[in-house]
């Protein structure tokens, strides 16, 4: 999707700023969350302890891979969580950003995703009712350098921050969650990388 690699960054970045305070909980969490599931894993390892004795006794340990195996997952599972959690703080604090730094971050955006057209591009209520004259005549501007032409639509879009344009009638959305959505996988692999490297 166009405009997604300031996307990435933007988030990245927000990632990046939070990262120390959300890493401690993270810890916190993780901690915690890891405890409950070695508890579980151990009562089944009680529950089963004779079968594992059984099985290693006669040379398989199926029953003891087996419980690694879940230990294994309830700490996946966990990261999972943690950096699912940070992702939708990042992109929370960069919907929240300043409007001069937030409206930066939707020119970028627009450089990028902007078609040698004429056609309209929505904000949501919030937005549009903060939308500078400034900020319109780089819209128009940008437009124009591409081509094209863009009128800020008179409409709201149901979204929480970016845009929507609309060329001839066809939507193509440009609003961060879409963006984040698109590109969730990679920003996860990112964000583990910066949480979990030192614990690999």
């Amino acid at each position: 999707m166009t405009g997604l690699d300031t996307i990435v960054e933007q988030i990245l970045q927000e990632a990046q700023k939070e990262a120390e305070e959300i890493k401690a909980q993270a810890a916190r969490n993780a901690d915690s969350i890891i405890a409950n599931a070695k508890k579980t894993v151990d009562k089944m390892n009680e529950e089963t302890g004779e079968k594992v004795a059984q099985a290693e006794k006669s040379g398989s340990f199926r029953a003891k891979s087996s419980s690694e195996l879940k230990k294994r997952q309830a700490i996946l599972a966990a990261k999972q969580t943690i950096i699912g959690n940070m992702l939708d703080k990042a992109y929370d604090a960069m919907v929240a950003l300043p409007d001069e730094e937030y409206f930066r971050v939707i020119v970028r955006c627009l450089e990028k995703s902007v078609q040698p057209k004429s056609g309209e591009i929505c904000f949501s209520g919030k937005d549009r009712k903060r939308l500078t004259p400034q900020t319109e005549k780089q819209i128009e501007q940008i437009a124009a350098a591409h081509g094209g032409s863009l009128k800020v639509s008179d409409g709201n879009c149901d979204i929480d921050g970016g845009f929507v344009l609309i060329y001839g009638g066809i939507e193509e959305n440009c609003s961060f969650r879409a963006m984040l959505d698109a590109n969730r996988e990679h920003l996860a692999d990112k964000v583990n990388e910066l949480l979990f490297v030192d614990n690999r």
